[in-house]
């Protein structure tokens, strides 16, 4: 892992630094500041002798002596059975209180792109409860779900209600209990206040969604640069849950 003090120029997230070596897209990169704290970046341009890094914690305490150290490595998520229950940051960092996160794997969140015409045809029904979308807009196993709305719009309280009822019906209509089978719900959210967080994790708790859920979560204080790998994150860790330990996404 080579070291430079060659920063140049500081421009809000983005950092300057002079290299002598050919640098990767997207590589990660680790910046020391003078008061001895390490900042995440990611490199967004390279070219033959300079650098553009976005900070994931933002700029602040950096100046042109600290550190810049490349590490060679793409973004990775640190993937294990045992998020199921967790919730994590938008860089995908524990902020239940709980224990750290022991990785089985870490899978890099540029994933490999899936021939269409190669993929299993979906057919497996997912029933959110919301006649609009089991109508109109109909989920299948293994589908995003993506929300975007406006201020004062109720997303939250159709995000809640999606996560929290979603089932998939058994093929047996004749089945005695009626009730679809559970599964995994990978749960992203970006920008949000403070307040629809702690109203999102009420109800994760109160209905036990949360047990057999990951969320991400970037708030709007949050580093506006970390809700660019947010969406990935979410989606490395739903894919490692599907495709290697077979859980319904």
């Amino acid at each position: 892992m080579k070291e430079y003090k060659t920063i140049t120029e500081i421009s809000g997230p983005l950092v300057f630094a002079e290299v002598d070596e050919s640098i990767g897209y997207d590589e990660m990169v680790e910046i020391e500041t003078a008061d001895g704290d390490t900042l995440r970046g990611q490199v967004l341009e390279s070219a033959d002798d300079l650098v553009a890094i976005q900070v994931f914690e933002g700029t602040s305490g950096i100046d042109r002596n600290a550190s810049v150290r490349f590490t060679g490595e793409t973004l990775k998520m640190p993937v294990t059975e045992d998020l199921l229950g967790r919730v994590l940051d938008g860089s995908g960092n524990p902020i239940d209180g709980g224990p750290d996160i022991v990785p089985d794997e870490r899978h890099d969140i540029v994933g490999e792109a899936i021939n269409p015409v190669s993929r299993e045809y979906p057919e497996e029904f997912i029933q959110t409860g919301v006649s609009a979308i089991d109508g109109m807009n109909t989920l299948v196993r293994g589908q995003k779900l993506p929300i975007f709305s406006a201020s004062g719009l109720p997303h939250s309280e159709l995000a809640l209600q999606i996560a929290r009822q979603a089932t998939v019906p058994e093929e047996d209509e004749s089945s005695d209990d009626g009730e679809g089978s559970e599964f995994a719900v990978v749960f992203g959210a970006m920008g949000i206040t403070q307040e629809e967080a702690n109203e999102f994790m009420a109800d994760f708790e109160r209905t036990g969604a949360l047990e057999r859920s990951v969320v991400f979560m970037n708030l709007a204080d949050d580093p506006a640069v970390e809700r660019t790998v947010t969406p990935r994150m979410a989606l490395t860790t739903a894919e490692y849950l599907a495709f290697e330990k077979g859980t319904t996404c």
